[in-house]
């Protein structure tokens, strides 16, 4: 007798079935043991079936064609045979792995087959996760992208392959499931390090070059802490980007890091901004010793693209400080390195006192708006004296700032502030809405004066000013010839060209221009009648002296008599003593201005000043 008990799992499939079972205190084989001729099993010991045995290669006929001699002997000759039930309604059927529900008679003729090949042996999931995380290992330290490709393909295969070996050659079984887990969780980890790490590679690294970036050189003053930072600012980097291109600019900079390198000792040089490269240094003093002969090298052009290259260099340089974090010593430094290009230097180091000075312009370029619009702004007059008439025939209109906190503020502290961050504009248009009312105010004092107003070159090519002076003066109602631009000598020839263009709109609209500061430039007046001119004014440093020194005095008798010549009035400015007056008179000087006649005053106080004779206004 056998016994043809199954043992179902917990979820109803079949997947092992006993090799032998006890009855009423005896052992008895399974069916599948006793077709297999297997004996000798332990009571209730089992094994797993081999469902790689497709039921449909087991012969089956029909019980019917059997009984009725309906067959061909052959078929049957030398098989053992097993009768049973496969109808559905007899019950006996079961789930099993990859084939669904298959009667019992089937289960037990594929447990048969599946012991004919030897009793199969378990050996345990150990194995099978040892060699999975052992490839594991191996997949995590791979650092070439398609190895690590090909390594996760193949290793699964590799899994299945020694678990079917295993299995063929030596009837043992090991669940591989455990060892896929394990593989696939760090192929998975694997993965997910090489997405950090090229995250981290872009943190660190700038995209265009790859060189380290300014984080990667935060992270490395914060590990250094007693460096300073040293930072080069290539001095006209747009144009050598739009002279040689994205590629060849990328290779110039590397050149260009190379010979830094070569100066510092290998020390790493990051690409802070686009325009700047930077790099760790002890002191001003080393750096200095470094940078006279990086100088040195840079006078040779670098070669990129085929071409010789002139490369011009400016350095700043922020010592470390135990109170200032890693992202001010690298700011500071490349303040520095602006400031030396600003003020046409090669080296600025950074100075305490400089913090001091940008928290002041930025706390004022903060406010200039709001004084503005708060009429905080106030314009005060220097009057200028016609010689002809011994009157006072205009004025020049000079910003002043009463500060609230700070007091009165001296213009150099906040013009070229707004200058250089776009705010000039509206401050020359609230100079010139204060000048124009005052100026009408005096006409109807009976005073008809003309007055002359500073404009700076950021506005001479401003079609914005433009447009908003034209609308001024056509809200005002007033007559634009009582007007006068007053350019500076050294921004008109900055571009000729240009300077001619603008200035020539400013003169078709009725408004006087002046030259400002004559002398102090390189221009000369045979240069200057390029330029649609009205008037010159001859700078103080040469008019102060002029009735005492014999070199100044010829200077500026000259050219009152060139101006004359090309057709332009003449100002003297900077006049203190009566003898200077007198000499001016005689040289042929068309109005004076200084404190011989009056320092620059409030309109009201001006008003009152017209109304005296000149003898009393000095």
């Amino acid at each position: 007798l056998a016994a043809v008990s199954i043992l179902p799992d917990a979820d109803g499939a079949v997947r092992r079935v006993p090799i032998a079972t006890m009855t009423e205190g005896l052992p008895r084989p399974s069916l599948s043991a006793m077709i297999a001729g297997i004996s000798g099993g332990a009571a209730d010991s089992n094994f797993p079936v081999d469902y790689a045995i497709d039921p449909a290669t087991i012969p089956r006929h029909s019980f019917i064609d059997i009984r009725d001699g309906r067959f061909d002997p052959a078929a049957i000759a030398g098989k053992r045979i097993l009768i049973g039930a496969t109808a559905i309604e007899m019950g006996d059927r079961y789930p099993v792995p990859n084939y669904g529900v298959i009667p019992g008679v089937v289960i037990q003729a594929i447990a048969a087959e599946t012991l004919h090949a030897g009793v199969p042996r378990e050996g345990g999931w150990v194995l099978p996760l040892l060699f999975a995380l052992l490839c594991g290992w191996g997949i995590l330290h791979l650092r070439r992208s398609q190895a690590l490709l090909a390594a996760v393909v193949l290793a699964p295969f590799a899994l299945f392959g020694l678990s079917v070996m295993a299995r063929e050659l030596l009837a043992s079984r090991f669940p591989v499931v455990p060892g896929l887990v394990a593989l696939t969780s760090l192929s998975a980890a694997a993965y997910a390090m090489r997405i950090l790490v090229a995250a981290r590679k872009r943190r660190f690294e700038d995209p265009a070059t790859g060189l380290p970036n300014r984080h990667a050189m935060r992270g490395a003053v914060r590990a250094n802490a007693g460096l300073g930072v040293a930072a080069a600012r290539f001095a006209e980097y747009d144009k050598l980007a739009s002279a040689l291109g994205d590629r060849a600019t990328i290779d110039l900079i590397h050149r260009v890091c190379e010979r830094i390198a070569m100066v510092t000792s290998g020390e790493t040089v990051f690409r802070v901004e686009h325009r700047v490269l930077a790099w760790q240094c002890e002191d001003a003093e080393q750096l200095e010793i470094a940078l006279a002969t990086l100088r040195a090298m840079m006078i040779s052009p670098v070669e990129v693209a085929g071409r010789r290259v002139d490369v011009s260099l400016v350095y700043g340089f922020s010592p470390a400080r135990a109170h200032e974090d890693a992202d001010g010593t690298i700011a500071k430094a490349l303040l520095a390195a602006d400031q030396a290009l600003t003020l046409g230097q090669n080296l600025q180091v950074h100075d305490e006192e400089d913090d001091e000075t940008v928290d002041r312009e930025l706390s004022l370029l903060s406010e200039l708006d709001e004084a503005i619009a708060n009429d905080e702004i106030d314009v005060h007059y220097q009057p200028k004296l016609c010689l002809a008439t011994n009157l006072i025939a205009s004025v020049e209109a000079l910003v002043r700032w009463n500060h609230p906190t700070r007091g009165p503020l001296r213009p150099d502290l906040f013009v070229p502030l707004a200058e250089r961050n776009g705010r000039i504009a509206g401050l020359t248009l609230h100079v010139l809405e204060r000048t124009i009312s005052d100026l009408q105010t005096w006409k109807e004092q009976g005073h008809a004066m003309t007055a002359a107003v500073n404009l700076s070159a950021k506005l001479l090519n401003s079609a914005t000013f433009l447009a908003d002076l034209r609308r001024l003066i056509e809200t005002s109602g007033i007559a634009p010839q009582v007007l006068t631009f007053e350019v500076t000598e050294s921004a008109a020839m900055t571009n000729a060209a240009e300077a001619a263009a603008a200035l020539a709109s400013f003169q078709a609209m009725g408004i006087a221009i002046s030259i400002d500061d004559y002398g102090t430039g390189q221009s000369t007046l045979s240069y200057l009648k390029q330029l649609p001119l009205n008037e010159l004014k001859i700078d103080r440093s040469f008019v102060q002296f002029a009735h005492q020194n014999r070199s100044d005095g010829v200077l500026v008798q000259s050219t009152i008599n060139l101006a004359h010549e090309l057709g332009l009035k003449v100002v003297a400015e900077g006049v203190e003593d009566p003898e200077c007056m007198a000499f001016l008179r005689a040289a042929g000087c068309d109005m004076i201005q200084g404190y011989l006649i009056s320092k620059a005053v409030p309109a009201k106080a001006l008003s009152a000043l017209l109304e005296r004779p000149i003898a009393l206004a000095a």
